[in-house]
C-alpha cells in the first residue's frame, strides 16, 4: 500500500512539474491589448479608402500624399505610365469592336427602359469616360445592360407611366441614377463591399434566368410588331397580351408582318436598309423614327431630391445600385482571373459610382458592366480601359452623323439585340450544380427565379433575400456544438462525430462552440445543448469515480464577439457546473470576447488560472488538478 501510494505521489508530483513547465499562455489571453474602439474601426475604414497599401504590403508613404491619393482615385496615373503603343492599336481595334455591338444594343435598351433611343446612347459615352480613368478591370465594357433597364422601367413605371407623363419619367430616372450613383460612392468609401454579398450566387442565377426570360418575353412586342402591351413583367400578363394580340383578325393579314418576324437574323443596317427600301413602316412595321443627334445635355435640371417620389426613387436606386455592382463586379473578376490579375473591389465601387453621378447630370441612367461587351472586348485583345475610350469617341461620332440614318430601323432587330444577349443570363447548368452542393442554396435560386418570372423583380429580388436570410438565422439559431477527442499521437483535439478516432479523455469533457458570435439569438440553445450533455455524462458515469465527469473545457475558438446574452449563458454555464462538482475552464477566447468577459467580471468568476490558450492546455491542466489522470491514447 505504502509503495502504491508512493508510486502514485510520484505520478502527481511529475504531472504538476510538466504542467509548472508549461509557459503561463492565460497571462497572454488575459493580458492582450485592447481591441480597436468604433472610433478607432470607422477612421480606419475611412482612412484604408484614400491611402492604399504599397506594394509590398505595408503603407504607402504619405509623401508625397497628392499623389499616392490620386493614384487610389485614379488608377489610370499607375498603368499610364507603362502604356505602350502596342496596348493601344489592340485597344483601338478592340474599341472599335466594342462600338459595333454596343450602339445597337445602347438603342435597345433604351428601348426596354421605356427611354427614347438616345438616352441609351448617351450612356455608352459618359460613364465609360469616367470609368476608363478610375477602374482597375482592363477588359470590361461599360454601358447599359438588359437586367437594369428592366429595373428601371419594371419599378419606375409603377411611379409614373412613361406613356401618359414620359417627362417625368425622365426625371424619375435621372434622379435614381444619381442616388444609385451615391449608394455606390458610399459603399466604396466607407468598405460597404458585404453588401452586395447579401444577393448570394444562388440568387444571382435564379434573379438572372428569370430576368432573362422577362426581357425575352418584353421583346415580343418590338418581334410581333404589338401597338398595345401589357406594363406587366410577369409571365402570365405577358403571354395574355400576346395572345390577344395574336387573335386580332385585323393582324393576321398585314402586308410585310414576316419581316418583324426575321428581323432578329438581320444587322441593324440591313433590316434598316429594307425598311426604307421596301416602305414597310407603311405596312405596319414598328420603326424607331426620329433619334436626337449631338452630345449629351445636361440633365440636371431634372434631378428632383426634394420632389413627392424621392423616398420610391431612393428605394429604387439603392435595389439598381446593388444589382449593378454585383454584375459588374462578378464580370470583372471573371475575366481579370482569365489575364492573371485581381481586381479591386472597392475601387471598383468608387468608379462605378462616380460613372453614374457623373451620367445622371449628362442624360445617361444607369450603367454598369455588361457581360457581353466585356466577353466582345476581351476576344478583340483589349489591354486596357482605353478601348472605353475608344468605343465612347465612336458612339459620339455616331451621334453627331448617323442618328437621321436610323430613322427606318425596325423595332424588331432592336428586339432581336436583346435577346442575342440573353441566353448568357440564362446558366442552368450553374443551376444543376447548385442543387448538387446546396439544396439551400437551391432553394433561393428557384425562389428568386420563380418570384421573377411570375410576380416582378421585386418580388424576385424579396424572396431571395427571404430566404437568404432565413437561412442566416437558422444556422445562427442552432449553430454546431461538438464534443472533441484527442487524435492519437497528437495534441489535436476535433470532433468526435467528424472523425471518429478521436478518442475522448477520461474526467475532462472537451466541447467546442462553432458559431463567430455568441449573442442573444444563439445564447440559449448553445447553454441548453451544453448543460445536457454534461448530465448526460454525469448519468453515465453510475456514480464511478473514474469515469465521473471532473472538468468541462469550452473551445471558444471559434467565438470573435458575445453580448450580454452570451455573458449571462456562460455564467449560467458556470454556476450549473459549480453545482455538480465540475470545473470550468475557457479556452482560446476571441479578442473582443475576452475584453467583454474581464469588464462583466465572467474571468473572475470562472477564475484567471482556468483560461487557456489552446484546448490541449486545458485538458492537461484538469488532469493535473485531478490527480494527475492519464490519457488513454
Amino acid at each position: 500500500m505504502e509503495a502504491s501510494a508512493a508510486v502514485e505521489s510520484s505520478a502527481t508530483v511529475s504531472v504538476f512539474e510538466v504542467s509548472n513547465k508549461r509557459p503561463d499562455t492565460a497571462k497572454l489571453v488575459l493580458n492582450s491589448p485592447s481591441p480597436p474602439s468604433l472610433r478607432e474601426e470607422l477612421v480606419g475604414v475611412v482612412g484604408k479608402a484614400f491611402r492604399p497599401r504599397a506594394p509590398g504590403g505595408g503603407r504607402a508613404p504619405c509623401c508625397p500624399w497628392i499623389l499616392t491619393a490620386l493614384q487610389c482615385v485614379f488608377p489610370v496615373l499607375q498603368w499610364g505610365r507603362t502604356y505602350t503603343l502596342k496596348s493601344f492599336r489592340s485597344d483601338v481595334m478592340a474599341g472599335l469592336t466594342l462600338a459595333s455591338l454596343g450602339i445597337p444594343q445602347s438603342i435597345g435598351y433604351a428601348n426596354l427602359a421605356k427611354l427614347d433611343p438616345q438616352y441609351g446612347l448617351y450612356t455608352s459615352v459618359v460613364p465609360p469616360l469616367i470609368y476608363a480613368v478610375m477602374g482597375t478591370s482592363r477588359e470590361i465594357g461599360i454601358g447599359p445592360v438588359a437586367v437594369v433597364s428592366l429595373l428601371l422601367s419594371s419599378m419606375i413605371q409603377k411611379v409614373v407611366d412613361p406613356a401618359a407623363d414620359p417627362a417625368t419619367y425622365r426625371s424619375l430616372v435621372f434622379t435614381v441614377t444619381l442616388l444609385a450613383g451615391v449608394f455606390q460612392v458610399s459603399f466604396g468609401l466607407f468598405r460597404l463591399g458585404f453588401l452586395v454579398d447579401f444577393l448570394s450566387h444562388a440568387a444571382i442565377v435564379g434573379f438572372m434566368g428569370g430576368a432573362a426570360i422577362v426581357i425575352g418575353l418584353q421583346q415580343l412586342k418590338g418581334l410581333l410588331g404589338l401597338s398595345h402591351f401589357t406594363n406587366s413583367t410577369d409571365v402570365v400578363s405577358v403571354v395574355k397580351a400576346v395572345c390577344s394580340a395574336l387573335h386580332d383578325p385585323g393582324r393576321r393579314y398585314k402586308k410585310l408582318f414576316w419581316l418583324s418576324a426575321i428581323s432578329p437574323l438581320l444587322s441593324v443596317i440591313l433590316s434598316t436598309a429594307a425598311v426604307y427600301a421596301t416602305r414597310a413602316d407603311k405596312h405596319g412595321i414598328k420603326i424607331i423614327q426620329k433619334v436626337h443627334a449631338g452630345l449629351n445635355p445636361s440633365s440636371a435640371k431634372q434631378i428632383h431630391l426634394n420632389g413627392p417620389h424621392t423616398t420610391e426613387c431612393a428605394k429604387i436606386a439603392v435595389i439598381c445600385a446593388v444589382i449593378a455592382l454585383t454584375e459588374a463586379i462578378a464580370v470583372g473578376r471573371s475575366f481579370a482571373s482569365v489575364r492573371g490579375y485581381k481586381l479591386d473591389g472597392n475601387k471598383e465601387m468608387l468608379a462605378m459610382g462616380f460613372s453614374n453621378v457623373a451620367g445622371s447630370l449628362s442624360s445617361c441612367y444607369v450603367a454598369t458592366g455588361s457581360f457581353s461587351r466585356t466577353a466582345v472586348n476581351f476576344s478583340a485583345g483589349a489591354r486596357s480601359t482605353v478601348s472605353n475610350i475608344v468605343m465612347s469617341i465612336t458612339v459620339v461620332i455616331a451621334l453627331e452623323l448617323f442618328m437621321k440614318l436610323l430613322y427606318y430601323t425596325p423595332m424588331a432587330v432592336l428586339a432581336s439585340i436583346i435577346l442575342s444577349a440573353l441566353p448568357g443570363l440564362i446558366d442552368i447548368k450553374e443551376a444543376c450544380n447548385i442543387w448538387k452542393i446546396d439544396k439551400m442554396d437551391f432553394l433561393i435560386c428557384l425562389g428568386a427565379f420563380v418570384g421573377v418570372l411570375f410576380g416582378s423583380v421585386e418580388i424576385g429580388l424579396a424572396v431571395a433575400l427571404a430566404i437568404s436570410f432565413a437561412k442566416i438565422i437558422i444556422q445562427s439559431l442552432r449553430p454546431q456544438v461538438e464534443v472533441l477527442g484527442r487524435l492519437q499521437g497528437t495534441n489535436i483535439f476535433c470532433s468526435i462525430r467528424q472523425y471518429p478516432v478521436a478518442c475522448q479523455t477520461p474526467t475532462v469533457l472537451p466541447i467546442r462552440m462553432d458559431t463567430s458570435f455568441l449573442y442573444f439569438i444563439n445564447a440559449t440553445f448553445i447553454k441548453e445543448r451544453i448543460i445536457q450533455w454534461v448530465r448526460e455524462e454525469v448519468e453515465n458515469s453510475n456514480g464511478k469515480a473514474r469515469e465521473r465527469i471532473q472538468a468541462v473545457v469550452l473551445d471558444m475558438s471559434s467565438v470573435v464577439n458575445i453580448d450580454t446574452s452570451g455573458l449571462t449563458a456562460l455564467e449560467e454555464i458556470h454556476k450549473e457546473l459549480v453545482s455538480l462538482g465540475i470545473q470550468m475552464a475557457i479556452a482560446s477566447p476571441g479578442w473582443k470576447a475576452v475584453q467583454k468577459m474581464k469588464v462583466s467580471r465572467v474571468v473572475n468568476r470562472v477564475g484567471e488560472d482556468w483560461i487557456f490558450m489552446t484546448v490541449g492546455e486545458g485538458v492537461e491542466a484538469c488532469l493535473a488538478a485531478h490527480k494527475g489522470t492519464a490519457l488513454e491514447c
